[in-house]
């Protein structure tokens, strides 16, 4: 039986230039991209990404794009893929709209561009009080008790991320941060990361109607040349208008990767192709444990392929 295959584009996390400047100078198609990212822009994007600190600057966030887009052209090479679906969670819709032909590419960098001094702008002066925090070994049920301490403290929480059965993300109040650790710890969890600014949250429905109003709500989405699947519910999205309404509700609503796992499955998909750099998706018991994970990365796509 042929192996059916699906790309996946992983949700942003820190990418030093150091781990990915090489790749995107010496990559041919990510060269293309760069250059075609400059004249759009206006300026030069790696100059600006070599020397810009913070991990989710535009250009960070610009280059991530490139990277990941980039990747997925190299591995359809390398590994012969002929995906029947794709999948973005969290910061990776952005990649899948563009990969999927909703946008052309300039556009999908415009976006991005602007969408980052948006929630630039939007959260510096919007709570700065909330941040999310990333934890594992916390199986679900044990989660929920604890959420259940935080609601008897009066104190608000929300569900940012489902990455994995006992992997979370929760938003919460920064006041509240090592009393959560704590209890994490005493669980037996693993916390692990904080982010500021915070994600996913029905209290960025003011953010999520800037974004349309601003960036998103003028540009026109094609329907997609191959199905993207929803990772706040699993659904299969085919419609132009489908893929503009997940990037905005992105804003608002839950990362799901089981979701996404479970509906990967049920389109018979054996194989998944994670292009860019990741640590996390491509490597989760969800995903390992019912795929075989092909990993696009800048370091691999540079060595020597094998005679």
């Amino acid at each position: 039986m042929d192996n059916v295959t699906a790309v996946v584009f992983p949700g942003m996390g820190p990418m030093p230039f150091s781990d990915v400047g090489r790749f995107m100078l010496r990559d041919p198609i990510a060269g293309r991209l760069v250059a075609e990212a400059d004249d759009v822009l206006g300026y030069p994007l790696l100059d600006r990404y070599s020397t810009t600190e913070g991990d989710y600057s535009e250009y960070a966030q610009v280059a991530f794009l490139i990277n990941c887009l980039a990747l997925a052209r190299w591995a359809e090479e390398r590994f012969d893929l002929a995906p029947v679906a794709c999948a973005g969670p969290s910061f990776g819709g952005k990649t899948a709209a563009a990969y999927a032909g909703c946008l052309p590419f300039g556009e999908a960098v415009l976006m991005t561009a602007r969408l980052a001094r948006l929630m630039e702008e939007y959260f510096a002066t919007e709570h700065a009080d909330v941040v999310t925090h990333s934890f594992a070994r916390a199986p679900r049920e044990r989660l929920e008790e604890l959420l259940a301490e935080l609601d008897g403290r009066g104190e608000w929480h929300d569900l940012a991320c489902h990455v994995d059965d006992d992997f979370f993300m929760v938003s919460l109040r920064a006041d509240v941060l090592a009393w959560f650790e704590g209890r994490l710890r005493t669980m037996g969890a693993l916390p692990l990361y904080t982010m500021r600014p915070p994600m996913h949250s029905a209290l960025f429905a003011p953010l999520r109607a800037r974004a349309e109003a601003e960036v998103i709500g003028p540009l026109e989405f094609a329907d997609p040349a191959l199905p993207v699947v929803s990772d706040h519910d699993g659904s299969l999205i085919t419609t132009g208008a489908g893929v503009r309404s997940l990037l905005l509700d992105g804003f608002v609503r839950a990362m799901r990767w089981p979701a996404v796992v479970d509906t990967l499955k049920e389109l018979g998909v054996t194989r998944m192709c994670v292009a860019g750099p990741d640590g996390l998706f491509g490597r989760v018991k969800r995903t390992t444990r019912n795929f075989e994970v092909l990993a696009a990365t800048p370091k691999l796509a540079l060595r020597p392929a094998a005679v």
